[in-house]
């Protein structure tokens, strides 16, 4: 039976057809697209009745779909990037996806070159013979709505690969710069060759106003690689933050990740990691900090489809005034994936009587050797630690604000990527000073 479409949804279809002439891609990549868009006209938006988004109902948040973002201009981008520094002094490389486009001119092609990283636009990409398998991915499954969307309307984005053996020097910043309102739509590929070595921090500045950020990351860790991924999705805005994270690791390999979110009105970071070599490790972590009436869901599911690998999920979030935060996270144990470790742990902190938290840890199990466990916490600031720090003088609101901050570093500091940890605990204490 056909379902009745909201105003967003039809205003997706009508911005299909206004974008679709000037969205890249071959003959197989159009088609794609257009099966993307079949499956949001057959299925509609993610919804509550959809198992994943029960606990964050796009379909219910999105009243209209604005258009897409046109070209941004340098300048404009320039100045955003100077006044939204999210990382300060860190000495990094950077690379800029501005209103969904790739701009070569302000990212450092030339230095990344020199260590052994190509960076592609990916538009560029789409338009070769091997385009469509960019935007395939069998690895999230059929039904993710929020990968369809992305696929539908991705505008450009950019393929990073680290070349064999390479270590890059230093950080790499992906940033994407939003010059003005509307949705923002990009996909990135990202590969680091056998041996390689790259640390990622993925940011977005700028303003969206009510539109959409639709951002997908695929990461391919050959084997023996390391990449560490750092996210942050900051600042107040209307838009829906939709942040995916596809990761297949190979083997004798090392994944970690961290998804930080602060402040968005709605925000969903889900991650899909699938091992597929033996003797690997993944290490999952989460910070999350709501207010008001936001919402913010962190959204897991790792599969060990091979035998002797090693992952951990450990997830923090503190909530104000009526947030809601959501975790949702599953460990899935193939039947031949023997000598499985996998730990998971997710543990909220309520600072209002009208805050809420949905834990959801799961773990499916068909293989027999393994060592699995998953743990759900939520409570209140422990009075007698803040009647401990009053007790010695500290007013109450600043032994709050150092309460909630270790409970939040426990994360970050066992994410253990020195490079970032003062910046993140800076957009810690720039949360707590609003709230």
């Amino acid at each position: 039976m056909p379902i009745r479409h909201t105003q967003a949804e039809s205003d997706l279809f009508d911005r299909f057809e206004t974008a679709k002439p000037d969205l890249a891609g071959s003959v197989a990549v159009s088609a794609l697209r257009e099966a993307a868009v079949d499956q949001i006209r057959d299925r509609g938006l993610p919804h509550r009745r959809v198992e994943e988004y029960k606990y964050s109902d796009l379909r219910a948040f999105m009243k209209s779909a604005a258009q897409l973002v046109s070209n941004a201009e340098v300048a404009s981008t320039e100045q955003l990037l100077a006044d939204q520094n999210l990382f300060g002094d860190l000495e990094r490389h950077r690379i800029v996806v501005a209103n969904g486009s790739f701009l070569a001119e302000l990212s450092d092609v030339v230095a990344l070159s020199a260590e052994g990283v190509t960076v592609t636009d990916l538009n560029d990409a789409l338009a070769g013979e091997h385009g469509s398998q960019l935007l395939a991915s069998p690895k999230t499954g059929p039904s993710d709505g929020v990968v369809a969307l992305n696929t539908a309307f991705v505008q450009g984005g950019v393929v990073v690969e680290v070349a064999d053996g390479a270590e890059v020097s230093k950080p790499v910043e992906l940033v994407h710069v939003a010059t003005s309102s509307g949705a923002q739509v990009t996909r990135n590929k990202v590969r680091v060759g056998a041996g390689g070595n790259l640390k990622l921090l993925e940011t977005f500045v700028g303003e969206t106003g009510d539109g959409e950020i639709n951002a997908v990351f695929d990461y391919d860790v050959a084997d023996k690689a390391f990449l560490a991924a750092t996210r942050l999705i900051v600042g107040s805005n209307d838009a829906a933050n939709l942040l995916t994270t596809i990761a297949t690791i190979g083997a004798d390999a090392e994944f970690k990740s961290l998804g930080f979110m602060a402040g968005p009105r709605f925000a969903r970071n889900q991650q899909f990691i699938n091992f597929t070599g033996e003797n690997s490790e993944a290490k999952i972590y989460g910070v999350t900090m709501a207010g008001g009436s936001d919402l913010a869901d962190q959204t897991l599911i790792v599969d060990h489809a091979v035998p002797h690998c090693n992952s951990r999920e450990f997830f923090k979030t503190v909530l104000d005034g009526n947030a809601r935060g959501v975790y949702q996270g599953r460990i899935n144990v193939a039947q031949h994936a023997q000598k499985t470790d996998g730990e998971m742990m997710t543990q909220a902190l309520l600072l209002s009587e009208d805050a809420e938290m949905a834990n959801k840890p799961e773990l499916e199990i068909f293989a027999d050797d393994v060592l699995c466990a998953h743990g759900a916490t939520s409570g209140q600031i422990d009075e007698d630690l803040l009647f401990y720090l009053r007790a010695r003088g500290i007013p109450e609101d600043e032994a709050k604000t150092l309460l909630v901050l270790a409970f939040l570093s426990e994360a970050i500091e066992e994410y253990g990527e020195d490079d970032v940890t003062e910046g993140l605990e800076a957009r810690v204490r720039d949360w707590l000073a609003g709230h």
